[in-house]
């Protein structure tokens, strides 16, 4: 007797399920086409990804090799070309190397623009940002005004900021050219007491001190 019922149970579920097949069959058929097409576009883009970080790192090696033959120009040309269009870490590290090159070949103020490209782009992580701000504040400092160099340096002064012992004696640099002593002085004495700060960085704001005191 049990197996007559077991039969039944076994025509039912059969019957069932071609019913439920036969109403939502096509919706299985067509998700399980869409899962296919989904996971062949996903490896297929993994492939574009890795081709085209390959390419950049081809072209920014080329670049760097063209810098270390003395080819600046040409280093810049192709830095340039490339900061635009690559993306992830090749795209800022061409930016940053563009502005060296910049500045080592002479060009000050086109080094500024490109740090300062890098500081304002909020795409970018607040450590890039931060560094490119540093950057074009050592460069300002030589041949640009002393106020614009505080001004842009005051945020990184804050003692949350990892930079800001960098940025004090940057900030103390600037003071000394407005002809600020006293400023400067206090400066380097906030440097010199941070015991965060590198310990070559505190001798040498010590030393500025004991300096601007004669």
């Amino acid at each position: 007797m049990s197996d007559i019922f077991q039969e039944i149970d076994e025509d039912l579920r059969r019957e069932n399920f071609a019913k439920l097949w036969q109403r939502y069959g096509q919706y299985v058929i067509a998700f399980a086409v869409l899962v296919v097409i989904a996971v062949g576009a996903f490896v297929g883009w993994r492939e574009y990804q890795l081709r085209q970080r390959q390419a950049e790192g081809a072209r920014y090696a080329a670049a760097l090799g063209l810098a270390r033959q003395g080819k600046d120009q040409e280093a810049v040309a192709a830095l340039t070309a490339m900061a635009p269009k690559a993306g992830g870490g090749y795209g800022v590290l061409a930016r940053f190397e563009e502005g060296a090159l910049k500045a080592r070949s002479g060009d000050t103020a086109g080094a500024i623009t490109v740090y300062d490209g890098i500081a304002h782009d909020a795409s970018l992580d607040a450590t890039f940002r931060d560094v490119a701000t540093l950057l074009a504040a050592q460069y300002e400092i030589k041949s640009g005004d002393a106020k614009s160099v505080i001004d842009r340096l005051a945020p990184l002064t804050a003692a949350a900021n990892p930079w800001h012992p960098t940025a004090l004696e940057l900030t103390a640099l600037a003071q000394l050219k407005a002809g600020d002593r006293g400023a400067a002085r206090a400066t380097y004495q906030k440097v010199a007491d941070d015991l965060t700060a590198p310990q070559g960085l505190r001798a040498r704001a010590a030393e500025m001190i004991a300096a601007l005191a004669e």
